[in-house]
């Protein structure tokens, strides 16, 4: 008679409920474990189907059926193709009819090809050999293999909403006109004008007169205290002749030299001006 082991008895009897369930239970339903499948259980035929691979065309499954068997594209093996994507198409014409229609009319041009590789070349007029059944075939295929690169690079590059979103920023700025710098030869153009100016009520009287150009600097201070702006040309008394015309200018190069005074221009050939480059106090 047979004994029992330490491990058939410690074995659960029927209609109690194992001290470990999570290692050895099925499945979980409703919270409680399930050691066995209900013998009632309907399982739909579509229920467990996976697809393993998913390809975007007849021309994308024989690429992928080549690369996989390392199948040289320039040469292919037809029958060993066309027995491996028959396989194919009768597993997806068995579930998806729709779907295998298109896989089908590419089944019919291998088997085609196949048939007339086993035929023997017809020479071509001329004494030119037949082209190679497989030829148009291998064209399609680089041509797809190109556009399938190309379209994977494309892909690869960042995309505007998914690897990447575009940033915004206000930035507030106050408008504050900038006038164009007064350069020497408008400088020079407009004493020109002013020494012609000068000529025109001149007199022929020879004085001696000392003349300080900082006194004359501080007369231009002065004049530009309380204005905002003021013309180039109301600094200059044309009426007193030229030595004061000359001084005058000294004193307004002085100011400018020591940053006292601003000497602005809105565009090309407009009147300058002359304004206090500090705030009095």
């Amino acid at each position: 008679m047979h004994s029992a082991s330490p491990a058939e008895a410690t074995a659960v009897a029927p209609g109690a409920m194992p001290d470990v369930v999570d290692q050895v239970a099925l499945a979980r339903l409703y919270g409680e474990p399930l050691f066995a499948l209900p013998q009632d259980l309907y399982i739909p035929p579509d229920a467990l189907e996976v697809f393993l691979e998913a390809f975007e065309g007849p021309l994308d499954l024989l690429l992928y059926l080549i690369r996989k068997q390392n199948f040289n594209i320039l040469d292919i093996p037809m029958a060993g193709l066309t027995r491996q994507y028959l396989v194919y198409v009768d597993e997806i014409r068995s579930r998806n009819l729709e779907l295998a229609a298109e896989y089908l009319l590419m089944a019919a041009m291998l088997i085609e090809i196949k048939s007339r590789m086993l035929l023997p070349p017809k020479k071509q007029e001329g004494g030119e050999e037949a082209e190679d059944p497989r030829a148009e075939l291998v064209r399609r295929l680089l041509e797809y293999e190109q556009m399938k690169t190309a379209a994977m690079r494309l892909a690869q590059l960042p995309q505007y909403g998914r690897d990447f979103v575009k940033a915004q920023v206000y930035i507030e700025q106050s408008m504050q006109p900038r006038f164009p710098d007064v350069h020497v030869v408008d400088l020079q153009e407009a004493w020109h004008d002013i020494l012609k100016r000068a000529r025109l009520v001149q007199h022929h009287k020879i004085t001696r007169e000392e003349l300080s150009v900082r006194e004359y600097m501080s007369m231009v201070l002065r004049t530009l205290q309380g204005r905002r702006f003021v013309e180039f040309e109301e600094l200059f008394e044309p009426a007193s002749g030229s030595t004061v015309l000359v001084v005058t200018f000294i004193a307004l190069l002085e100011l400018a030299k020591e940053t006292l005074i601003e000497i602005t221009q809105a565009e090309a050939f407009a009147p300058i001006y002359v304004r206090l480059a500090y705030t009095p106090a």
